[in-house]
């Protein structure tokens, strides 16, 4: 069994806790998350499984949409309201300075990982330190944000929706957006909205998926090339499977693949069957398909 699971990732549970459900449910091995989504935060958990795990960097380098709530007026050790509160202010700030101050953030910037993270120093996982009362220096990351749109503003309160890069954390965001403002704040809620093309209001509850593993109907299985929407592919004769299920080189000539960029990922069809990632590359004079990744 090979493919991809939109899954809806309750709060209060892990990714790995949602990887070993879905092993149990599907008395399967091989499977593995796209992307660590906090545990006190739900929404989109892209789960893949048997050979579609080797299509994991692809999905966790896509842009991710999350919907967040700051709270002004307190900041955590944790940047979320599960923390210790470390400093509070009373600063009244405006709508107008609300908006234009979030709106700033927009494009590229850097950011400082938090301590509470599951990034590693020398091995051990941030969150360990942190919560044995260590503090590391942590180098700022470059991530981008493509855009953030305000919902609402009440109060002290903020909701907005923002996509941005891999690596970005929304918690530090809102930490930011609050010392940039003069004040302090967190973030009170988080959910994922997107991961690429996986959108929550396509997701599956674990409840869902088990109910319809035990009606054996597998249909919120979602094939191994959702992965690689967007990616343009090429379709080759099946008189070649044989040669790309052993990863060899084959000239462009004898694919009869002539538009094409160089050193560019496609995804490899053998007629309707998607096989593999390659790319085309110069070897020995000439441009040949070059397999990435075979899942056959």
């Amino acid at each position: 069994m090979n493919g991809i699971i939109n899954v809806l990732k309750p709060s209060a549970m892990t990714s790995h806790d949602v990887v070993n459900f879905i092993r149990k449910t599907l008395n399967m091995k091989k499977v593995g998350h796209t992307g660590t989504l906090d545990p006190n935060a739900a929404g989109v958990l892209p789960i893949c499984i048997g050979k579609s795990t080797k299509l994991i960097e692809y999905i966790q380098y896509e842009n991710k949409k999350y919907r967040t709530e700051l709270t002004l007026g307190f900041s955590t050790d944790t940047q979320d309201k599960y923390g210790k509160i470390l400093d509070k202010s009373k600063k009244n700030v405006s709508k107008d300075t609300i908006i234009e101050v979030i709106n700033s953030f927009v494009g590229k910037t850097t950011q400082i990982p938090p301590m509470y993270s599951a990034l590693k120093h020398n091995g051990k996982r941030l969150y360990e330190l942190a919560r044995k009362g260590k503090s590391v220096e942590r180098k700022s990351r470059e991530i981008y944000i493509e855009s953030i749109d305000i919902v609402t503003i009440k109060n002290n309160k903020i909701i907005f929706d923002v996509t941005c890069s891999k690596g970005t954390y929304v918690r530090t965001l809102c930490n930011d957006i609050g010392e940039k403002l003069g004040t302090f704040g967190h973030m009170s809620f988080l959910e994922r909205l997107k991961v690429g093309d996986f959108e929550v209001k396509f997701s599956h509850t674990l409840e869902s998926i088990s109910r319809k593993v035990e009606s054996n109907d597998f249909s919120f299985i979602l094939p191994m090339d959702f992965a690689v929407k967007s990616m343009e592919k090429f379709i080759i004769d099946k008189k070649f499977y044989k040669h790309i299920s052993n990863g060899l080189n084959i000239d462009t000539e004898r694919l009869r693949i002539y538009k094409f960029k160089l050193d560019t990922e496609y995804k490899i069809y053998c007629d309707e069957t998607f096989i593999g990632i390659g790319s085309i590359v110069f070897k020995n004079n000439c441009t040949v398909l070059k397999m990435n990744k075979v899942l056959i």
